[in-house]
């Protein structure tokens, strides 16, 4: 391949690359309806013709954001099973790890996020699946004996994500905690409970 070609392809990359940065954004600002190809294009510096080598419309941009999004969340996720075997004395960091992960996805990802998680129509049916995903880790490491047998994991699954969801938007967005600082709390309270350690 000629340098011109490498170039070439590497531009072209980098444009659709921009594209998607440019719509998340706008998407997040102003959701979807609002959104125009025309803006996302001006603020891009290329043509609508450009867009349209890359995507077929608007639909489908923001349909690979959510895809995007939705892959690497549940690849987190499924990552932050616990495994047989783990040591006892490291649960609770162990468990932080896999949620910092999370919330460092969120935080360096903020506009894909923001429709992700949060736009009402895609964010119904992601987080029914994630319900799902976590369920399943829970069961598995219950099975294991990491976890109580007795626990409803489809409740304790939707406590999670109500705890994920909330605490995003009210701490760390507006920079209030770290993911990491998030995490341990999270942790500590749920493993922990709420009453005073006994001297």
């Amino acid at each position: 391949m000629s340098k011109r070609g490498r170039k070439k392809g590497a531009s072209g990359e980098q444009s659709r690359a921009l594209l998607l940065t440019i719509a998340a954004e706008e998407f997040a600002q102003k959701g979807y309806y609002e959104t125009k190809i025309s803006t996302i294009v001006q603020k891009a510096g290329l043509t609508q013709p450009t867009f349209y080598l890359y995507f077929k419309s608007k639909e489908a941009i923001f349909k690979e954001l959510i895809d995007s999004f939705r892959k690497r969340l549940f690849h987190l996720t499924k990552e932050s099973r616990l495994e047989p075997g783990v040591n006892p004395d490291s649960l609770s960091t162990t468990i932080s790890k896999g949620l910092t992960g999370i919330f460092t996805f969120f935080i360096e990802n903020r506009d894909l996020t923001l429709i992700g998680f949060y736009h009402p129509q895609e964010s119904k049916e992601l987080k029914k699946q994630l319900a799902v995903q976590i369920r399943e880790n829970l069961m598995f490491e219950a099975e294991n004996g990491i976890f109580q047998t007795e626990l409803d994991m489809d409740l304790v699954s939707d406590i999670l994500i109500g705890i994920i969801e909330r605490l995003t938007m009210t701490k760390l967005f507006p920079g209030i905690k770290t993911p990491e600082e998030l995490s341990s709390e999270i942790v500590q309270l749920l493993l922990n409970g709420m009453l005073p350690k006994s001297v």
